[in-house]
């Protein structure tokens, strides 16, 4: 993975930040927790960290001392990441912050080798299928259990339906599959992928629902969620381009008027667990 992400990224990021605590499956933190070292500050890897929302979300939810390895390409980023990090966890013990900036898809068992727990959000389907096995290589030949969230399936649901809905959500996918730069994504694939990969390394895994539920609370996130699907699928398939204006600008309007309700479904998976 190289290149700096889009400006708007970090936006889109803080955006969706209240969505993603409110979705990620609680119960897996539960059930990590037993896991991790009771000697010793934890050491936890997070992969693709983003603005830092995971470290946000699950710091206060791990006891301390904690020491937070901060994992992304883009340097503005890792900046914002290390700079929004809870200074306690929820026991009140300290949480300190590292970054290491770098092509995540190359780590190793090696540059785990610390780590008490790796996490990442909504990064799998970002990655091909030869780098989600190199990344659960590198997990697994740890010994680390892993805590990777937020992981898109595919499905998304809107309420009231449209005969539209289907056709963009079916060429959003494809969008999601696409090649870029020779990199064959995986997209709503990815997440089985990453479990079946695991357990073929003898790692068991759980996987949890964890969906997104945009109604007229999230009002700003659904429209640039919405904008951002609809103007994926057009770019895979440009003949819906011109067809499907009336239905952004219904759907729009539905939005503003708090008239729709949006699913789009995803799943946590934790592998190492028992």
């Amino acid at each position: 993975m190289t290149g700096r992400l889009p400006p708007h990224f970090a936006h889109w990021l803080a955006l969706r930040e209240p969505a993603d605590a409110a979705a990620r499956a609680e119960e897996l933190v539960d059930l990590v927790r037993p896991r991790l070292p009771g000697a010793g500050p934890l050491v936890i890897h997070d992969l693709g960290s983003g603005t830092g929302a995971m470290g946000r979300w699950l710091a206060p939810r791990l006891p301390g001392p904690q020491h937070w390895v901060l994992h992304d390409l883009d340097a503005d980023l890792l900046a914002r990441a290390a700079a929004g990090m809870p200074a306690a966890a929820g026991d009140g013990g300290p949480v300190t912050v590292e970054v290491r900036r770098g092509d995540l898809t190359r780590l190793t068992a090696a540059d785990l080798a610390d780590a008490s727990l790796v996490t990442a959000s909504a990064l799998l389907d970002m990655l091909t299928a030869a780098e989600v096995e190199r990344l659960v290589a590198a997990c697994a030949g740890a010994g680390r259990p892993a805590l990777l969230a937020l992981s898109v399936t595919g499905r998304v649901r809107l309420t009231p339906a449209d005969p539209w809905d289907g056709r963009i959500a079916a060429a959003f996918d494809d969008h999601q599959r696409r090649t870029v730069d020779g990199r064959a994504l995986l997209g709503p694939d990815a997440v089985h992928a990453c479990a079946a990969a695991f357990v073929r390394h003898g790692v068991d895994v759980l996987l949890r629902p964890s969906p997104w539920r945009l109604g007229p609370e999230r009002a700003e996130l659904a429209d640039e969620w919405f904008t951002g699907w609809l103007d994926a699928a057009c770019e895979q398939r440009p003949e819906l381009t011109g067809p499907t204006r009336s239905y952004a600008r219904r759907r729009r309007a539905e939005i503003a008027a708090g008239r729709l309700d949006v699913l789009v479904d995803h799943l946590d998976l934790l592998a190492g667990r028992g």
